[in-house]
């Protein structure tokens, strides 16, 4: 008798953040069923553990309100071939990770197909647009939330949900070497080094790496020994290498994950736009500044639905402004340059943030029982649990028919 087909997984991520989620989730599931199968949309990193995406995962890299219109009949066919090549494949089950523009999307026009479904990472309508919420009943069986606060919050709109920890703790962020990262480019040891992160979107990086320009040159005129680091994606490392050829100082550009870490260990400071990189730079004990800015239209509406106090994720789970927020106009050489001076400088100032993210890193813990202690085994968990589901309920399906039968 021909053995049963492996159960097969189909995940999709749509930037760099979920494919290192979805990579470790992968490797987390292999490990408990090496087993499975998997399929879907997925970065380098995804493709590492065995996925071949359907598409590019950098085709779905899109931030913004107008930056998002000239690319909607593209979006579009991408949306049509990932829900038809779902429905054909028939996977035991669906996990979107992120990416809500495109990933609830998906899980909408598959609702009646039958397949068990997982969101990866709870849509942020606790930040804005929070009316979002009452579109979400029958999109998912299973939400997974990566920060503590989101379950209380769904809880409320009747929306079960599960903490299963943040992923930036299996990150390494916190174990760098600085010592090899200044042998590595023969940085003297009074060398002050400072991170750059402009974001993984080309969106972003084209609209920060400008500003982030003319805050070096202002810096480095003010600061003895700087040297600026600009860690960035792959799928935007040759359009960074382009813009930052032109720039009166020029950084040291990084795309190893390892040597990422290696700089963070031997930086004073930082600038990151917001977003999971304020919880990599917490993690490693970076004092840093946070910054972002988009089309202002965009921003003028964002401003009239966002419903929190603070952008940076450090915050937010702090509760209080740890680091300096500059966004929009305050996303300006001058504002910038000045607050990391006073970063670089002021070494109550650093110490200040660094007692301050070790509060913070701890409440991203997953379950005390989960195993290993690491955030993608809780998650796998939850995956393993809708399997078990399914093929629980195929058993008691077979014995009924074989019943009346």
């Amino acid at each position: 008798m021909a053995s049963d087909p492996a159960p097969l997984i189909y995940l999709i991520a749509g930037e760099q953040s979920g494919d290192a989620l979805g990579a470790r989730l992968m490797s987390a599931l292999r490990f408990a069923r090496p087993d499975l199968a998997f399929a879907g949309i997925g970065g380098p990193r995804m493709e590492a553990e065995g996925l071949a995406p359907l598409f590019p995962m950098h085709e779905l890299a899109v931030m913004g309100l107008l930056e998002v219109l000239p690319r909607i009949r593209r979006l579009s066919r991408l949306l049509r071939e990932t829900v038809a090549d779902i429905r054909a494949r028939r996977p035991a089950v669906l996990v979107t990770i992120d990416s809500p523009g495109f990933t609830l999307r998906v899980l909408r026009q598959i609702a009646a197909a039958g397949i068990p479904r997982l969101h990866y990472v709870a849509p942020q309508v606790w930040a804005w647009r929070e009316s979002r919420v009452r579109h979400f009943p029958g999109l998912w069986e299973k939400l997974l939330c990566l920060l503590p606060f989101e379950v209380a919050f769904f809880a409320g709109h009747g929306l079960p949900a599960t903490f299963v920890g943040h992923p930036v703790l299996e990150s390494g962020a916190d174990r760098g070497d600085g010592a090899r990262f200044r042998a590595a480019h023969d940085l003297a040891r009074e060398a002050r080094i400072l991170i750059l992160m402009p974001g993984s979107r080309r969106s972003e990086v084209r609209r920060l790496l400008p500003v982030y320009a003319g805050t070096l040159a202002l810096l480095a005129a003010r600061i003895p020994n700087l040297v600026a680091v600009l860690p960035v994606a792959s799928t935007v490392a040759a359009t960074v290498r382009r813009a930052v050829a032109g720039w009166k100082v020029r950084p040291l550009v990084v795309t190893d994950i390892a040597e990422k870490h290696d700089a963070y260990a031997a930086a004073a400071a930082a600038l990151t736009k917001s977003g999971t990189s304020t919880l990599e730079l917490a993690l490693a004990g970076v004092p840093m500044a946070v910054t972002y800015r988009v089309n202002p239209i965009t921003a003028l509406i964002a401003a009239r639905l966002i419903r929190v106090r603070h952008v940076a994720m450090v915050n937010l789970l702090a509760g209080r402004a740890i680091v300096p927020e500059l966004l929009q106009r305050d996303c300006a050489p001058a504002r910038l340059a000045a607050t990391l001076e006073a970063l670089l400088t002021n070494a109550a100032d650093a110490a200040a943030q660094r007692a301050a993210f070790r509060t913070v890193v701890a409440s991203l813990a997953p379950p005390a029982d989960t195993p290993h202690g690491l955030p993608s085994a809780a998650a796998a968990r939850e995956v393993l649990a809708m399997l078990a589901e399914k093929a629980g309920a195929a058993t008691t399906s077979g014995l009924e028919t074989a019943s009346v039968a």
